[in-house]
């Protein structure tokens, strides 16, 4: 059986270091295989992977056994819930590794895949190219099989030339463009609006049609300003909801 080895992560000193800890290894646990043990490395292995102090790694480590993820045993270790699936919204403080956790611990099928001239209504998110890479996608509950979100990804045609299907089948978009494409993330921009349920979303989310639905346009940033990824994603209402926490401090 392969060991289980978390993503490395690159972090952010402006955000807590235990929150951005906690949903770079909840995006890995979400994200495993069959293949993968479930036991976690030491709380020492796992703060040396991610270059923080014990303590730190700790208290990440106990926001997922909060959540179900993980369970700890004195003189055991700390072992993946074989259940462990999406459950509390996720917190959103600005770190990219966020976005991968909202995103993992479903089944996915990529429904479609290929190069389509850019859409009107995406020509401001792509002024400088004359097509995109598209990828439609059905995600399902693991455990009952219920689709929960079909998502549409318009990507800049050349990293669209980086990714394979397998890639997007085993990892969220994000994490894909990051991770595999090598692309340089500077920022994402979300927006949440509820909608009214169409044909097709009501076919392939197995809803009335007309019922609520959350809508969510993410826009994915480089550091120059381009637009990397445009990703349309309708939601049912009755899975999802989306929670932000504003730091004021």
């Amino acid at each position: 059986m392969t060991p289980f080895a978390p993503d490395s992560v690159v972090l952010n000193r402006k955000l807590p270091l235990w929150y951005q800890v906690s949903q770079s290894l909840r995006a890995s646990i979400l994200g495993r295989t069959p293949r993968d043990q479930l036991r976690l490395p030491t709380e020492q292995q796992l703060a040396g992977h991610y270059g923080v102090s014990v303590l730190t790694m700790r208290q990440a480590l106990k926001e997922l056994e909060d959540e179900g993820l993980i369970s700890r045993h004195r003189r055991r270790g700390t072992f993946i819930e074989p259940g462990a699936q999406r459950g509390a919204p996720v917190r959103l403080l600005g770190s990219v590794d966020a976005i991968v956790a909202q995103q993992s611990g479903m089944t996915t099928e990529l429904l479609d895949r290929g190069r389509t001239p850019v859409p009107a209504e995406l020509a401001e998110y792509f002024p400088d190219v004359a097509e995109v890479a598209t990828y439609h996608r059905l995600r399902c509950d693991e455990r009952s099989g219920e689709p929960t979100n079909h998502a549409r990804n318009h990507i800049r045609p050349e990293l669209g030339d980086r990714i394979d299907a397998e890639d997007l089948i085993r990892w969220p978009m994000t994490k894909v463009l990051r991770d595999v494409a090598g692309a340089a993330i500077s920022r994402i921009t979300d927006t949440v609006e509820a909608r009214l349920a169409d044909p097709e979303t009501a076919r392939l989310l197995q809803v009335p049609l007309l019922s609520p639905i959350l809508h969510y346009t993410g826009v994915t940033y480089d550091g120059d300003g381009r637009v990397l990824d445009v990703a349309l994603i309708h939601y049912r209402g009755d899975r999802f909801s989306f929670t932000v926490t504003l730091d004021a401090t």
